[in-house]
């Protein structure tokens, strides 16, 4: 496992977002590619440490492709600048909570847990756990643990007005207004070449286990 190598990859095809070169440098890609999926191994053998529901995971089909679908985007460059991952019970965190680690060199690495743009119904039963369990929720935002790693839900994705059914002076409005429940954190490019950097996502992963398990309840 050698994160480095992944983040001097990453480095030079954000330089060189061109299928000539990457086609030429398609080994160096792979030996990146490996190191990445070494890294998420051993990553779900922490995680697993707490969080048994991911047990049924293969971790090196976990991560997300490096092809970038430019199909409906201005930007036609075909390679993402970054890998990612998604570990969740059902894999890759579709329409569940789960754990997404990405890495980016410029210090731009992050873990995210939560859940990211669920459908109308796990949104609608999401907002009516937290209206009616707010206690609980407010809770987890407010502990030791999480508020070492995070501020609260990221402020990225809200409706501009009360959503329906909700009165706009409802004590928990902010909250109920996110259509996504996310939260971020950030890490620098000399802690993921550190050899402690497997255990300290762990760490962050444990710390926000709460949130995704309140989530996961709510949606049922």
């Amino acid at each position: 496992m050698n994160l480095e190598l992944v983040l001097k990859f990453l480095k030079s095809i954000a330089k060189n977002n061109n299928r000539e070169w990457f086609e030429k440098n398609k080994p160096v890609y792979l030996e990146a590619k490996s190191s990445f999926d070494d890294f998420l191994e051993t990553l779900h053998h922490e995680l697993l440490k707490f969080d048994e529901a991911l047990a049924g995971l293969n971790p090196r089909k976990l991560a997300f492709r490096i092809y970038r679908d430019v199909r409906f985007s201005k930007d036609k460059k075909p390679y993402k600048i970054n890998m990612g991952a998604g570990f969740s019970p059902g894999g890759k965190m579709i329409q569940e909570p789960g754990y997404y680690i990405h890495l980016e060199p410029g210090n731009k690495s992050f873990l995210a847990a939560g859940m990211y743009m669920p459908d109308a119904e796990h949104l609608a039963k999401i907002r009516q756990e937290i209206d009616y369990n707010a206690k609980t929720f407010l809770k987890i935002l407010s502990d030791k643990k999480f508020k070492k790693y995070f501020s609260g839900l990221d402020d990225f994705d809200k409706v501009k007005t009360a959503p329906k059914g909700y009165p706009k002076d409802h004590p928990h409005i902010d909250l109920l207004k996110n259509k996504s429940f996310i939260v971020s954190h950030y890490f620098t490019d000399v802690q993921v070449k550190d050899k402690k950097f497997v255990k300290q996502v762990a760490e962050v992963c444990k710390a926000v286990k709460p949130l995704n398990d309140f989530l996961k309840v709510a949606m049922e």
